[in-house]
């Protein structure tokens, strides 16, 4: 399969793109790597991608795709500069725009990036450097400007910035700039090919067909995990590990933070899964939990206070042991959980998780836990949660369910006491 990441490079009608083995996804942004429709064996041909609107595709998740055997073709905009960067780790560069960052003639994504629409079309309204640059070239190369004039269009025009670089834009910039003849000219190229000067679109079409003729070169077998495992990277999997269970699509990480709120007994989960752990470690050999305890404290500690390991939640073995005591309700609570998120931030403009109440987030955690103040620390730590402090911190994601979760009992309480109170009148 070959996994093509467009947007306002190249339009979906575009021949190429309708052959078959090919699926077409919008601009590649932070996370999209992560999903299992991409396997081993894929292409993945990285053109358009996000940097504004959204958090960018990082490095790392690129390197991560190809040390899990997908290749990248990277080209014509965002995926020409990512290609010339990883090109020294297996990511393939294809085309003009990816040849001038890899020889160092151009840096940076303001060369690439293109105004949109805000309602989702995906239509370049604004026109890039490079496309600007190229169409400068071939107006030098007809005798319209020469080099030096050209060179001095070209800086006025990309010092206007990347969104309102629109083409009204470049004939009043070109009209002040002595360039009216080179705007009368380009105007008529464009009249007879609406493509004309489009040296991104021009690259992204020979990606493609590079990738549909298996042109790309061997990356020369997976890269090492090293290369790309982090603190940061681990981070980032776990958020965007997900499964499809009773019907749901669920977030894996969403499922184990559940566990560790509201399953009464996650504290033996837990102690288990650390001793687990410690008898069979990613490095070195097993031993029992208590030898390791022993050289660290003098028994005034218990192990969850000593021991944070990271989670992997792409380790299905570590998963299924976290998810041991998950019944089906806990998965619909999850998921309604995740609908109040969503209804929140949509209600809300502006709304964050990072913006949910501290105090209200520890409140609820103390009324779920059922433990006095000078024991929140210490029951967090016991569900894996490390401190309150972090407990707070990860448990604000259910703040909203919970708070309507909360006041639907509150309220059924107070009708319940109401009616009890009228009965009561009533002499019932």
């Amino acid at each position: 399969m070959i996994h093509i990441f467009v947007g306002p490079t190249l339009e979906r009608s575009a021949p190429p793109l309708a052959a078959p083995g090919v699926r077409v996804r919008p601009p590649a942004q932070h996370g999209d790597l992560f999903t299992d429709t991409i396997q081993r064996g894929d292409t993945v041909v990285l053109v358009d991608g996000v940097f504004h609107q959204a958090p960018a595709l990082r490095h790392k998740e690129i390197l991560a795709a190809m040390g899990r055997g997908v290749r990248v073709i990277g080209a014509a905009s965002i995926g020409a500069l990512c290609a010339a960067e990883l090109a020294p780790f297996g990511m393939t560069g294809v085309g003009t725009v990816y040849a001038a960052y890899a020889r160092g003639e151009i840096a940076g994504d303001d060369e690439v990036a293109v105004g949109q629409a805000p309602d989702g079309d995906r239509a370049a309204l604004t026109w890039p450097v490079v496309n600007l640059r190229h169409s400068l070239d071939l107006a030098v190369a007809v005798g319209v400007l020469d080099g030096e004039h050209a060179g001095r269009l070209l800086e006025v025009l990309r010092a206007v910035y990347y969104p309102q670089r629109t083409m009204a834009a470049v004939r009043v910039v070109c009209d002040r700039a002595g360039g009216a003849g080179f705007v009368r000219w380009l105007s008529a190229q464009l009249g007879q090919d609406r493509h004309f000067g489009d040296i991104k679109r021009a690259d992204a079409l020979t990606a493609v067909n590079a990738a549909l003729d298996g042109r790309e070169p061997s990356t020369g077998g997976p890269l090492p995990p090293e290369v790309w495992e982090s603190a940061y990277f681990r981070r980032w999997s776990n958020t965007f590990a997900r499964e499809r269970v009773d019907g749901l699509d669920l977030s894996t990480e969403d499922r184990v933070l559940y566990q560790q709120v509201f399953a009464p007994a996650f504290g033996t989960t837990w102690a288990d899964y650390l001793e687990h752990r410690s008898l069979h470690p990613a490095h070195g050999p097993g031993r029992p939990l208590a030898e390791r305890l022993a050289e660290v404290t003098d028994g005034s500690l218990t192990a969850d206070r000593i021991f944070h390991p990271p989670l992997d939640l792409r380790d299905a073995q570590t998963v299924a042991f976290l998810l041991a005591g998950e019944s089906e309700q806990d998965r619909r609570s999850v998921a309604h959980y995740a609908r109040a998120l969503d209804h929140a931030r949509h209600r809300e403009p502006g709304f964050s998780i990072a913006a949910v109440r501290e105090d209200l987030t520890r409140r609820l955690l103390l009324r779920v836990w059922r433990c006095p103040q000078q024991e929140f620390d210490a029951e967090a730590s016991v569900r894996g949660l490390v401190c309150g402090a972090r407990a707070v911190h990860a448990a604000k994601r259910f703040v909203p369910g919970l708070v309507e979760e909360i006041g639907e009992v509150d309220d059924t309480k107070k009708n319940l006491s109401v009616e009890r109170t009228e009965a009561s009148r009533e002499g019932r």
